[in-house]
C-alpha cells in the first residue's frame, strides 16, 4: 500500500516537473527556430534587388560578363555569400562570383533545379540541396531577370551557407534537427543525422529528390529513432522529451530533443520529502500514544528511558526534516533562476527577431542605393556604420539566445583596454577615481573577438569604480603582463573588497552586491561566459591592504599567426 502510495506521489511530481522542462524546451525550441528563420530571410530581398541592377540586365541581355563577373565577386565577398551567379533563359550560367575558382559555376547548367524553374515562372525561387558543382550544401535563393519589356531574359541566383548555424547547435550541446517536407534531415547537431530520413520515402518523393539531383550520392537511410507520442521519442538509443515546430516560409520542421533526467530527479526528491513527513506524522502519532501508555503505567523507570531515547529520535528525525527543506529550498532557488534565464532569453530572442528583418531590410535598400548610384556616398557611409551598430547590439542580444561567436582574430589586450578605460571615463569622473595602467610597451596579442573582450574589461572596471565610491582616495589600477605563454591582466581596487562572497557567488546570474536599481547581476555571469569561450579563466580575492583583485588569463597568441 505504501508503495503504491509512493509510485503515485512520484508520478504526479514527475509530471509537473516535466511540464516545467516543457516549457523550457519550448523557449529553447523558439530560439532556435528564430535563428534558422532568420537565416533563410536575411538574404531574401537581395536577388529581387540585384534582378534590377542595369549590370545584370544588359549581361543577361547579351552584354560583356568580364565587368559583371568582378561585380557579383565584391558582392559576395561583402555579404558572406557562397556564390552569386546569372543564368540565361535556358539555365546555362553566364556570370558567376566564382568565376576565377576551379569549382566554378560558369558553363554549368541548372535548368533542373526547382529554384530556376520558379524563378522561370516569374516566382521566387528557393531551395535548399547539395551543390551539384561543389558538392557542398546551401540554401538557394533566385529572381527573374527581366527586360525593359517585361519579357524574362535570364534568373539571378545566390547560395548561402548554413555551416556556421550547424556548428553553433553543435557547440551549443543540445540536439536539433531540421528536416525538409519529405522528412530528410537538412541540418542536424550531430553530423551523423545528416541525409538521414525521417520517415520512408515513397518512389515519388525518391524520383523527384534524383530529378533535382537535391541529395547526389546520398542513400538517405532511415535515422535512428522513434516518436513516442506525448512529447517523447527515442533518438540514437535514449529515449528524451521531443518537440517540433515548422519552420516559414517552407514546409519545414525543426526538432528539439532534451533529457528528462532532472526532472525525474525532483520527482523522486518530492516522494522522498513526502515520504518522510509521513514518516515523522507517524513517529508523532506513536510518541504521543507512548506518553498517555507512559501516564498509566506511572511512568516507570524502564518507560522513561524509553521516552528519553523517543526524545533523541525526534530530534534526529527533525534534523533530517530540516536537512530536507533546505534542500527543497535550493531546488526551489535553481527553478527561479532557470526561469528568470529563460524568460530573459525568450525577451533577447523577441528583440533579435523583431529587429533582425528591419536591419537587413535595411542593409539590402542601402545596397540597392549604392548599386543604382555606382558608387557609395557619406550619407549611405554614415547609415551602413549605424546598422552595424545595431547589428552588434543585436548580436550582443544573442548571447542569451544562442551559443555561437562572433569571428575570432587577433586582438592587441592593451589596445581592448584602452576602449574600454574611454567607456568608463564617465564614470571615474563622477566617482573622483584615479585609474593608473600598467602595461607593457609592446602588443599582447590574444586569439578573439575584441568587443567582447572589451566587455569583459568594461564590465570589471565598473564594478571596481563602484565599489571605491565611498573610499576617501577612490584608485582603480591596472597591470598587464605575460607569463609562461598565457596573458594576465590584473584589476585591483581599494574598495570594501569581496567579504564573505565567493566568485562562484558572484558569477551566479541575478547575483549582485549593489543596492536596489544598480544591476541586474549579469556583468560577471556574461564575463566569465565570455572568458571560458576564449579558453580563458577568472580569479578574484581580497587585497591585503583592502579591497579586491580580479585576474583574466588567457592563452597568448601570435599576432602573424592569426593574421595568416
Amino acid at each position: 500500500m505504501i508503495a503504491l502510495a509512493a509510485m503515485g506521489v512520484q508520478r504526479l511530481s514527475y509530471g509537473y516537473f516535466k511540464s516545467e522542462e516543457l516549457a523550457k524546451a519550448e523557449g529553447r525550441l523558439s530560439l532556435y527556430r528564430t535563428s534558422v528563420s532568420a537565416e533563410l530571410e536575411r538574404f531574401s530581398h537581395l536577388t529581387h534587388v540585384l534582378a534590377r541592377d542595369s549590370y545584370v540586365i544588359a549581361t543577361a541581355t547579351g552584354g560583356d560578363t568580364v565587368t559583371l563577373n568582378l561585380r557579383l565577386e565584391d558582392f559576395a565577398d561583402r555579404a558572406g555569400l557562397d556564390a552569386i551567379y546569372l543564368m540565361d533563359g535556358d539555365g546555362l550560367t553566364i556570370a558567376a562570383s566564382n568565376h576565377a575558382a576551379p569549382t566554378s559555376f560558369l558553363g554549368q547548367n541548372y535548368a533542373f533545379r526547382p529554384y530556376f524553374q520558379d524563378a522561370r515562372e516569374g516566382r521566387q525561387g528557393r531551395f535548399y540541396a547539395i551543390g551539384a558543382t561543389t558538392g557542398l550544401p546551401g540554401y538557394f535563393i533566385a529572381d527573374a531577370v527581366r527586360d525593359r519589356g517585361g519579357n524574362v531574359q535570364g534568373v539571378i541566383a545566390i547560395k548561402i551557407a548554413f555551416a556556421d548555424l550547424e556548428d553553433s547547435w553543435r557547440r551549443s550541446g543540445e540536439q536539433v534537427i531540421l528536416a525538409n517536407g519529405d522528412g530528410v534531415v537538412l541540418l542536424a547537431s550531430d553530423p551523423a543525422w545528416r541525409y538521414r530520413v525521417l520517415r520512408p520515402l515513397d518512389a515519388e518523393q525518391r524520383a523527384a529528390i534524383v530529378a533535382a539531383r537535391q541529395f547526389s550520392k546520398q542513400p538517405l537511410a532511415p535515422l535512428d529513432w522513434v516518436d513516442r507520442g506525448g512529447s517523447k521519442a527515442t533518438i540514437g538509443g535514449e529515449e528524451r522529451l521531443h518537440l517540433t515546430t515548422a519552420v516559414a516560409p517552407h514546409d519545414w520542421e525543426l526538432h528539439y530533443f532534451t533529457a528528462d533526467d532532472r526532472a525525474v530527479a525532483l520527482s523522486w526528491l518530492v516522494t522522498a520529502a513526502i515520504a518522510l513527513l509521513a514518516g515523522i506524522a507517524l513517529f508523532v502519532f506513536q510518541y504521543q500514544r507512548t506518553q498517555r501508555i507512559g501516564r498509566a503505567l506511572r511512568r516507570s523507570e524502564e518507560e522513561e528511558a524509553q521516552l528519553r531515547q523517543a526524545n533523541e529520535r525526534l530530534e534526529r528525525e527533525i534534523e533530517v526534516r530540516r536537512t530536507a527543506e533546505r534542500r527543497l529550498q535550493r531546488t526551489q532557488s535553481e527553478l527561479e533562476r532557470a526561469s528568470r534565464l529563460a524568460a530573459l532569453g525568450q525577451l533577447s530572442a523577441s528583440v533579435t527577431h523583431e529587429l533582425g528583418q528591419p536591419i537587413a531590410a535595411m542593409r539590402n535598400h542601402l545596397a540597392a542605393a549604392e548599386i543604382g548610384a555606382g558608387s557609395t556616398s557619406p550619407l549611405t557611409e554614415k547609415i551602413g556604420d549605424l546598422v552595424e551598430r545595431m547589428e552588434g547590439i543585436t548580436r550582443q542580444l544573442k548571447f542569451f539566445a544562442r551559443s555561437d561567436r562572433d569571428p575570432f582574430d587577433a586582438v592587441d589586450l592593451r589596445d581592448a583596454l584602452h576602449a574600454a578605460a574611454a567607456l568608463v571615463e564617465p564614470n571615474l569622473t563622477a566617482a573622483g577615481a584615479t585609474l593608473h595602467v600598467e602595461a607593457p610597451d609592446d602588443p599582447v596579442f590574444v586569439h578573439g573577438s575584441r568587443l567582447r573582450i572589451e566587455q569583459v574589461f568594461t564590465n570589471l572596471l565598473r564594478n571596481a569604480v563602484d565599489a571605491v565610491e565611498d573610499v576617501d582616495v577612490p584608485t582603480v589600477r591596472v597591470t598587464m603582463g605575460t607569463d609562461d605563454g598565457d596573458v594576465w591582466i590584473e584589476i585591483s581596487d581599494n574598495g570594501h573588497g569581496l567579504g564573505a562572497a565567493t566568485l562562484a557567488d558572484l558569477q551566479e546570474p541575478f547575483v549582485t552586491t549593489r543596492e536596489s536599481g544598480r544591476g541586474m547581476g549579469l556583468g560577471l555571469a556574461i564575463s566569465a561566459s565570455i572568458i571560458k569561450d576564449h579558453e580563458g579563466t577568472m580569479s578574484a580575492r581580497n587585497a591585503e591592504s583592502g579591497g579586491a583583485v580580479f585576474r583574466v588569463t588567457f592563452p597568448a597568441r601570435d599576432g602573424e599567426e592569426d593574421g595568416q
